[in-house]
């Protein structure tokens, strides 16, 4: 890969796993600073341990917190130029069984929570100038699912939001855009997966959904995300870019 993002500064949410970390990867690759945030502390370790980047446990429906650790990550890498959310929780429920709690927790997380980061970042991405952020949405918040109403409604509402955000920031320099993947082989993903002869049933229904019939890869989806966040992107501002192999057709 060539230096793409070189003197870059980007930070990363979920950027210790999946997603997060194959964009975050894509981005050392290309020469650029990365501040990766997580929950997991440990998957956290592996990851600085592993490639040196800059890595913060954070918990993205707590302001202080997200405060706190953006304007971190901003210190160690001497400024922000782009910002990745890619932290995310997934739900499946009926609406009957639904709690509230399960309801608040995952549009903290999904929705809540990205607002938290860029609004954190901001300052910093207008102190560089100008910069990028791109979010990690879902097919499902295109095309919904059956039993996933919280999490379908909580990526349409963050496509939603990025929109309103692109026209906000466009005069700051700052591109908001949106990546909408479709099934990827992440923890999160293999979590609501069942076991031995139910599972492969559940993967092959959920193959079928999808025109190439098959799951993606982490990186194809990182491979969107840094287009949105490099200067070949320069003209594309509060899109939702779907990487989903051809489940919404939208």
């Amino acid at each position: 890969m060539t230096a793409a993002f070189a003197g870059r500064r980007i930070l990363v949410t979920g950027g210790a796993k999946g997603i997060g970390k194959a964009a975050a990867l894509r981005f050392l690759a290309g020469g650029a600073k990365v501040a990766c945030l997580d929950m997991d502390e440990v998957a956290l370790a592996d990851v600085s341990a592993a490639h040196g980047v800059v890595a913060l446990k954070v918990d993205v429906t707590d302001t202080q917190v997200t405060d706190a650790t953006v304007a971190e990550a901003a210190a160690q890498m001497g400024g922000l130029d782009g910002v990745v959310n890619s932290a995310g929780v997934d739900l499946e429920s009926s609406l009957e069984a639904m709690t509230d709690a399960a309801w608040e927790r995952l549009i903290a997380v999904n929705l809540t929570g990205p607002m938290k980061v860029c609004r954190a970042a901001a300052p910093f991405l207008k102190q560089a100038g100008g910069g990028t952020i791109v979010n990690v949405s879902s097919g499902a918040g295109l095309q919904p699912l059956k039993f996933r109403s919280a999490y379908s409604a909580s990526k349409a509402g963050l496509q939603m939001f990025s929109k309103a955000l692109a026209l906000e920031l466009a005069e700051a320099g700052i591109r908001v855009n949106v990546v909408c993947p479709g099934a990827v082989e992440t923890p999160l993903f293999r979590s609501s997966i069942a076991e031995g002869e139910e599972g492969r049933a559940q993967l092959d229904a959920v193959r079928a959904r999808y025109a190439l019939a098959r799951i993606a890869d982490p990186d194809e989806i990182a491979a969107g995300i840094a287009w949105l966040t490099s200067a070949d992107a320069s003209y594309v501002t509060g899109v939702a870019l779907a990487v989903d192999g051809g489940r919404t057709f939208h």
